[in-house]
């Protein structure tokens, strides 16, 4: 559901001169291409039925209509995703990973004409199951160890996780070795390169995702509902306003807009964070209660969480005096500051993941990644900047705001054996009493 700016219907911006017809595909392996037509051409036929349907409109307001209801219905159906909760949201993710993967794959297939290389499309989604398998497992057992090392047939796969990834992984690269022909060695590796390339884009991003709904599904709703926020008043200023294109890759992308839909985007932010830190149930990080066996979103809140007061700036306080206020400090939320960073972000930042798409898409002449959404194209054309959002969210988490979590901390203990554990036991109580924490004669 990302960059609804795609292509923004401003009359008044003057067309880039390095235009899609003016470029010619040049590929290694494959120089001689110029057909645009073998790679797929994004949402036309989908939108066929709708654009007759609204005929008598302009091409703008056509545009314009069908890409407003498609964007509500997404954005109706991602909140009934959050409703359903954190695993819903997790096999969404997946689901759009995948078809992210398969949408990227599909133009290497079109690009360097590998229908006829052996085995090459099923070790390129072989490779999207070994990293899934990888990275999906390191979730889950970071998480919730304890509960999958007490399911007796997922007991060695816990224990021996990243070995048995690593032979899958083995596997598949003798396998693509195996799979080499002398005529198509160049067209092979480059492929090889553009699904290895694809996997670190797509799924480690989306694993990274995942993390922040494990963390708190917050972390997840405020930085997707910043960018949907920054896509549609983007799109909304520069369709009325816009008037001074802003960079060459999107020629229809204007200063107003970026500028219109970074204050949208602040604002925005700072409520919607306000609103969401009063419910426990965005908050809390999913955890395993081993009391209950079950799954647990009931925590002690972090911090940044909790109503703090801080004192004011003297400079602030200055101001406020000039209107006859006298406030030193004030009660907020630090999670809003937070969200301010990546408001920000999402504003200044974020939009280059949409630009990085346009260039690759101008790359080989393609109007979209799919056509599977009208009016918008694939899912990668919604999730370009999405993936780049998530991934500064996880850093900054990392960065600024995790703190040792205790939960997790039992969590690995309790996956040690019984005389493991009373060894940390003991060795903890022995530092907690050279360091005063414990009195020698309660222990």
């Amino acid at each position: 559901m990302s960059d609804l700016r795609k292509r923004q219907r401003n009359e008044d911006v003057v067309e880039s001169p390095h235009s899609d017809e003016d470029e010619a595909v040049d590929l290694p392996g494959n120089p001689q291409l110029k057909d645009p037509q073998s790679i797929p051409q994004g949402s036309d036929k989908t939108t066929e039925a709708l654009d007759t349907a609204l005929k008598d409109l302009t091409p703008r307001w056509r545009n314009w209509i069908i890409r407003g209801i498609f964007t509500w219905l997404m954005i109706f159906g991602f909140f009934f995703l959050v409703y359903l909760g954190p695993l819903a949201l997790v096999l969404t993710i997946f689901a759009i990973q995948i078809k992210c993967f398969h949408e990227i794959i599909t133009i290497g297939y079109a690009v360097y004409k590998s229908y006829d290389l052996p085995w090459f499309r099923t070790l390129s989604w072989y490779f999207l199951f070994t990293s899934n398998y990888f990275f999906y497992g390191e979730s889950l057992i970071d998480y919730f160890g304890v509960l999958l090392h007490r399911m007796e047939f997922l007991r060695y796969l816990v224990s021996f996780h990243r070995f048995i990834s690593f032979s899958l992984y083995v596997a598949g690269f003798v396998g693509f070795v195996f799979s080499l022909v002398k005529k198509h060695y160049l067209k092979q590796f480059t492929l090889f390169g553009w699904t290895h390339v694809t996997l670190l884009i797509i799924v480690t991003q989306s694993h990274l995702i995942i993390h922040n709904v494990f963390e708190g599904i917050i972390w997840l709703l405020v930085p997707v509902s910043m960018i949907i926020c920054n896509d549609i008043m983007a799109y909304m200023f520069g369709f009325f306003f816009g008037k001074t294109p802003l960079i060459k890759l999107s020629p229809k992308k204007t200063w107003e807009g970026f500028i219109g839909g970074a204050l949208s985007t602040v604002l925005f932010g700072f409520l919607v964070s306000y609103v969401l830190v009063q419910f426990d149930y965005f908050v809390c990080p999913i955890s395993y209660d081993d009391v209950r066996d079950n799954l647990s979103m009931e925590c002690t809140r972090h911090p940044v969480f909790i109503l703090t007061e801080f004192s004011l700036p003297l400079v602030t306080q200055k101001f406020f005096s000039i209107f006859g206020l006298s406030m030193t400090t004030v009660k907020i939320y630090p999670f809003i500051l937070h969200s301010i960073s990546m408001s920000v972000f999402a504003s200044v930042i974020g939009p280059f993941g949409g630009f990085f798409a346009s260039g690759f898409k101008r790359a080989f002449k393609i109007k979209d990644f799919g056509d599977l959404i009208p009016g918008h194209g694939g899912i990668m054309d919604r999730f370009d900047c999405q993936f780049m959002m998530a991934t500064f969210v996880n850093v900054y988490y990392a960065s600024f705001i995790r703190a040792p979590n205790p939960q997790k901390i039992i969590q690995s203990v309790l996956l040690l054996t019984q005389e493991e554990q009373l060894q940390v036991f003991n060795m903890l109580k022995e530092k907690l009493i050279q360091t005063g924490i414990l009195n020698e004669t309660l222990s």
